[in-house]
């Protein structure tokens, strides 16, 4: 798929870059895209959503590539270690539509989401400084999260910490409802198979599944789907061994990212087929039962 990756990169590191070079690419595959420019006084990007149909909908898939933005224009010129969140997303669209097109069509729709930004700004963060976004996080999960989303992988660079020292990419413990649950043995499992090596797991905090803007820490906001649905949100966290500012240039590796391409598309496989679980159904309505609902983290109240 290293190919796909490329190909994605190449289009994402240009001053120029819009949506609408992102649906040209996916014009002669049998997908659905959807653009949609959303604006601010800090400016505008365009949030793409791309629907590859299956064979049903009993089963979707969510995979969100997070981040603020592609490029950090003018402070910086070329693609963003942030962008990774997009590029792995959309490659990983890509990698789906031409499964499709080859006849491997998945028994549930798949549906990818990112948004693109060439000029986003940057913020102060410890220990590295973060890309921000022209338009608040919240609003463009709002536009990127599908009502019937089953599942989601949220996709970001996470570099710019001290608490994952590993160069590759780490999945997350499973969030639902507020609540931080043990990590999935199917994905776990699916880790193996594609890395060929252990896995490695992200250490998240509920500082980290409260939403943004709250003046607490984040480690990033790859969490922050968690924030805005009742699905099980996993992190798909892309790492490196020592701290790297989200908007350094230099630091995307296609060879990195392929493998976490390579991830997500099996996990589509598995999860649409009804074969691989975010989290166990009775374990979490137990936690509810016994200590109360916390979805006031997700912004309801029961």
């Amino acid at each position: 798929m290293l190919s796909d990756v490329i190909l994605i990169y190449d289009l994402l590191d240009d001053p120029n870059v819009n949506g609408s070079d992102i649906r040209k690419v996916f014009e002669n595959y049998d997908v659905e895209v959807r653009v949609k420019t959303l604006k601010s006084e800090k400016g505008k990007t365009d949030v793409v959503i791309v629907r590859i149909p299956g064979k049903g909908k009993e089963n979707v898939l969510g995979i969100i590539g997070q981040l603020g933005g592609v490029g950090a224009r003018p402070n910086f010129l070329g693609l963003v270690s942030d962008g990774d969140g997009a590029v792995v997303a959309l490659a990983s669209a890509l990698r789906l539509a031409k499964m499709r097109q080859k006849g491997d069509v998945l028994e549930s729709d798949v549906v990818v989401a990112t948004h693109v930004c060439p000029n986003a700004p940057i913020e102060p963060h410890e220990p590295v400084p973060f890309m921000g976004s022209p338009v608040g996080v919240k609003e463009v999960l709002k536009e990127m999260i599908t009502s019937d989303m089953r599942a989601i992988l949220s996709i970001d660079t996470t570099r710019g910490n001290r608490v994952i020292n590993v160069k590759g990419f780490a999945i997350s413990p499973t969030v639902k409802e507020g609540y931080i649950l043990k990590p999935s043995n199917d994905l776990l499992d699916i880790y193996e198979r594609v890395c060929g090596k252990p896995p490695v797991v992200l250490p998240i905090t509920m500082q980290d599944i409260t939403p943004y803007g709250n003046g607490i820490h984040h480690i990033n906001s790859i969490m922050q789907p968690a924030t805005v649905t009742k699905s099980p949100v996993v992190g798909v966290a892309i790492t490196s061994e020592v701290p790297v500012p989200g908007c350094a240039t230099g630091a995307s590796s296609p060879t990195d990212l392929e493998p976490v391409v390579r991830y997500c598309v099996d996990v589509a496989k598995y999860f649409t087929s009804g074969e691989c679980k975010f989290y166990d159904p009775d374990e979490f309505e137990k936690l509810v039962k016994l200590y109360g609902s916390m979805l006031k983290l997700v912004g309801m109240e029961e």
